[in-house]
């Protein structure tokens, strides 16, 4: 309409004036067929007043014009609506309404929960800020190699952090303590220095001896006074060990013998003997260590070796990390503050939390965690470390349940200025300091071992909420469950461990993580040879399903052959591949329970198997697409996991961690030309019956190519399947082989 001027509107009168209404609709509809071919036609307001006349559109069919026309004018300007049923026939006047719409009912979304200490049940997780998430971890005290009781906690902590951030998209800020201020550091840090300046003044084998015997008088009576049956039995062997080692000697000594025989006896002595030595050394020249860098030499270096180890298990690390010889202003502040709110008290120049002054004020409990371990001397004295539970360090305390915040160091420890005179950081107040300067009053999750529960985390909950005034430090506390050695108790002063580079030596970081991912992380692990074996078969099992869908895409084909049409097959495998996802949603949702997800994952699998293997059957390819789709998405989840370290586009990567070159980009299309070359020469070979081509075609399969990684698969009817796999897993395989094949009652190579 717009555009259109009244000069060019026709006169309507005469045709308004006819009465017949069939009539006059018949005359409007030759006008409009006279204008319809002018360029740019358009209504103009006469127009549309003619059409307003007219009670509805002709019936007559060839009154096209008229029709068109009052469709248009009456979506413009609308017209009655019909009345009755939303999808009813509409009325005979005005256009046609769209029906009423409903959204579906749809389903409960599922909602992440997690085990949280605190309440010891699963709680709906809810961070204080939107999808941001404060985390704080405890981290090692590095004094010694890193062994799997660390590996278990710090790789758990990993699949969750990565499962929070990856799959459930929060937005995650983790922080992670090194304890290099600490009892143990400190007595082992002496033991070294004395022990190695022992040796370097080469002492006689008569003045070892001597030395070694006064050495065992007071670790006779610590052993008589060991009551824990583990501890006695590793005291016990040592002691074994010593004077099994000493007996030669003495007999060296009482012949007389000299030079390299002697020099041996003496070696072998001062190796059985370091730490009945090392611990004899440290009580009597202990305090006259005074150079505070052999204090920090020692955990300098295995807080290096514990990186590496970490970066080993492809532990993520983390986004701030804390070291306790940082921030003793900090914590100098924060046990002030405790003073100032008046839960702390100084005694002898040590700092003491008043646990019955806290546990008495309004809106504070102490021990929540653990309250039936609250007065558990036991556990507090090894809290606060074997060089401050002294009869003297017990006596400033007004409650046996006092713990320290600061402590006055004797002669032969590290100390700072502070006012209380020089001393150090107690353990449990580092982490409360570090934790609180960077994450404030209020952190969202806080992790650890299953053993810090009580005293550590407990007290750590009041000396921070003793210093915040509040009763939320931490909202969801998570504990990962023991690691125990074959069934045994893993423990580093029982000496009864494995380092994680020892466990790397076995089985490669994939296969350790796959271990922990079939277990719960809250739960206790048993690593022994049954769990690793359980993981290396799930390896298998997923590798051998990468490999063929690999070897399905690799097969040539046109662009528009990927899409293929989905039988009932297809929609069955499909609907069970979207079940499986809903079902890993579900369990990841329920405290992270990745052994419920790789279950279902390995179901997907075996789903997909049995598809391949009825098409193969069948002599039809299986479906390229859906067959991708799901090793994509097994692809996705395992990356989430942290079990896929390198950017492989689909499965488990090829070739070496951190090699930039994709091995099997690189040499696939070679081995493939070399497939069918073979295949060729084979079907040559058999139509001429030349056995020796086709005993050198089966060489080359079972005995050249498995050396370099390589397996072929010959199936009969179907192109040869070629697979890069671990070149030791393929000569296991061969050994194997040959073992089933050998008939009883022979030995290899035997006729």
């Amino acid at each position: 309409m717009a555009g259109s001027t009244e000069d060019q509107a026709p006169d309507y009168r005469s045709i308004l004036s006819i009465s017949d209404e069939a009539a006059r609709v018949r005359a409007l509809d030759q006008h409009l067929s006279t204008r319809s071919y002018v360029q740019g036609f358009s209504l103009s307001q006469a127009d549309v007043d003619a059409f307003r006349q007219l009670s509805g559109p002709p019936a007559d069919a060839q009154l096209f014009h008229v029709a068109r026309w009052f469709r248009h004018v009456d979506a413009i300007l609308g017209g009655p609506q019909a009345t009755g049923p939303p999808c009813g026939p509409p009325a005979s006047r005005g256009r046609r309404a769209q029906p009423q719409w409903a959204p579906p009912a749809g389903s409960e979304p599922c909602q992440l929960r997690l085990y949280n200490s605190l309440t010891r049940s699963k709680d709906v997780f809810v961070p204080q800020d939107g999808k941001r998430v404060t985390w704080y971890c405890c981290g090692p005290t590095v004094y010694d190699a890193s062994h799997m009781g660390h590996a278990r906690s710090y790789v758990s902590f990993d699949i969750l952090r990565r499962v929070l951030r990856d799959y459930f998209r929060f937005d995650v800020f983790y922080c992670m303590n090194i304890t290099d201020v600490d009892d143990k550091i400190i007595r082992r840090a002496r033991q070294n220095y004395l022990f190695e300046r022992y040796r370097e003044k080469q002492p006689s084998a008569a003045q070892l001896l001597e030395d070694v015997h006064a050495a065992l008088q007071p670790f006779a009576a610590k052993l008589k006074e060991t009551t824990d049956p583990d501890k006695k039995q590793m005291l016990e062997r040592l002691e074994r060990a010593v004077t099994r080692a000493a007996e030669p000697l003495e007999e060296a000594v009482r012949a007389s013998l000299v030079g390299e025989e002697l020099d041996g006896r003496v070696q072998v002595l001062l190796a059985e003997a370091k730490d009945l030595l090392s611990d004899w050394l440290d009580s009597t020249h202990g305090s006259e260590v005074t150079d505070n860098s052999i204090f920090s030499q020692l955990p300098k270096f295995w807080e290096a070796e514990f990186h590496k180890d970490m970066e080993a298990l492809n532990v993520l690390p983390p986004d701030v990390l804390t070291r306790v010889s940082e921030y003793v202003p900090e914590i100098v502040d924060f046990v002030q503050k405790i003073m100032d709110n008046g839960y702390g008290y100084a005694s002898n120049g040590s700092v003491y939390f008043d646990t019955v002054k806290f546990a008495n004020s309004e809106g504070h409990c102490y021990g929540k965690l653990v309250p039936e371990a609250v007065g558990d001397q036991r556990a507090l004295q090894e809290g606060e470390g074997d060089l401050s539970i002294s009869a003297e360090r017990l006596s400033e305390k007004r409650s046996p349940n006092d713990f320290a915040l600061w402590k006055a160091s004797k002669p032969g420890e590290p100390s700072w200025p502070c006012p209380w005179g020089r001393g150090r950081p107690g353990w449990h107040i580092e982490c409360s300091a570090m934790a609180g300067t960077l994450l404030g009053a209020s952190m969202d999750i806080h992790g650890g071992g299953f053993d810090l529960r009580f005293p550590h985390h407990d007290n750590e909950l009041a000396q921070s909420e003793a210093y915040f005034e509040n009763d939320c430090w931490v909202r969801y506390f998570l504990h990962t469950g023991h690691l125990t050695i074959a069934g045994c108790k893993m423990s580093k002063s029982l000496k009864n461990f494995i380092t994680i580079k020892d466990a790397l030596k076995k089985h490669s970081a994939r296969q350790l993580r796959l271990a922990f991912l079939m277990h719960a992380w809250k739960d206790t692990l048993d690593y022994s040879s049954n769990t690793m074996e359980s993981a290396l078969q799930y390896e298998r099992f997923l590798n051998e399903f990468f490999l063929n869908v690999k070897d399905l895409l690799r097969a040539p084909g046109d662009v528009t052959g990927q899409f293929e049409k989905w039988e009932r097959e297809e929609t069955e495998l499909n609907k069970c591949f979207y079940d499986k996802k809903a079902a890993v949603h579900e369990a990841l949702c329920d405290n992270v329970d990745t052994r419920t997800a790789l279950e279902e994952m390995r179901a997907l699998v075996s789903q997909c198997n049995l598809y391949t293997a009825a098409r193969k059957a069948a002599r039809r390819r299986p479906n390229r697409a859906l067959l991708a789709s799901v090793a994509n998405y097994l692809t996705h989840m395992l990356k989430i996991f942290g079990a896929i370290e390198e950017e492989s586009p689909l499965g488990f990567p090829v070739g070496a961690p951190g090699t930039s070159l994709s091995l099997e980009s690189t040499v696939m299309p070679y081995l493939q030309v070399l497939s069918e070359f073979r295949e060729g020469v084979r079907s040559i070979a058999r139509e001429r019956r030349v056995p020796e081509v086709l005993q050198l075609s089966d060489a080359l399969r079972d005995d050249i190519l498995p050396e370099l990684g390589v397996r072929l698969e010959d199936h009969e009817g179907l192109p040869t399947v070629v697979k890069l796999v671990d070149r030791d897993t393929l000569l296991r395989e061969r050994e194997e082989k040959k073992r089933v094949s050998q008939p009883e009652g022979t030995w290899p190579g035997v006729c």
